[in-house]
């Protein structure tokens, strides 16, 4: 009997659901805000003159709120730097594959019209686009590599921005003393 009691008890408490919160960042917002309070109250119990009167009006759930918004933008700007990243990635990979393909082209017609002439203009030939060939492939790794620099510039300039921003927050928190 015992046992079917226990099995009872697990089960109703098993088919409870816990009732949906009603505001989850604001759940998230005291939870955060805690721990703050405990080490306001003990900081001000060991009576270190001054000390009460700065922690006395300080919004520590205004604190963890600014916190939790920081955060999300800080995310934020990874995601959208690494967008970045990654499409400028897609763009170099894109254009080396249309140079790729030109250079082929390029080569194909000019072996097709090879047979049936002489053997010094064919090699003439071959050493002219040769020469050519590697001039544009310089010229294509430039352009390849300023690609990929512009990409990664757009990229770090989301991050940059981010922390100035960070930068700027922190200052202004400093200067009010935390409240």
């Amino acid at each position: 009997m015992a046992t079917s009691k226990k099995t009872a008890t697990r089960k109703t408490a098993a088919t409870k659901k816990a009732a949906p919160r009603a505001n989850p960042v604001q759940d998230i917002q005291e939870a955060m805000a805690k721990p703050f309070k405990g080490v306001t109250e003990r900081l001000q119990a060991l009576n270190i003159p001054g000390m009460a009167e700065r922690f006395k009006d300080m919004n520590v759930q205004g604190a963890a709120s600014a916190l939790l918004d920081n955060g999300r933008k800080d995310l934020k700007a990874l995601v959208e730097a690494n967008e970045k990243s990654y499409k400028g990635l897609q763009a170099v990979v894109a254009r080396q594959t249309e140079m790729l393909k030109s250079s082929i082209t390029d080569w194909q017609g000019a072996v097709q019209g090879m047979p049936g002439k002489d053997a010094k203009e064919n090699l003439a030939k071959l050493d002219e686009m040769a020469r050519a060939s590697f001039k544009r492939a310089l010229e294509d790794m430039k352009e390849l590599a300023d690609l990929a620099a512009k990409s990664q510039a757009d990229a770090f300039n989301v991050v940059r921005e981010r922390i100035n921003d960070n930068v700027e927050q922190v200052s202004k928190l400093l200067k009010r003393g935390g409240k």
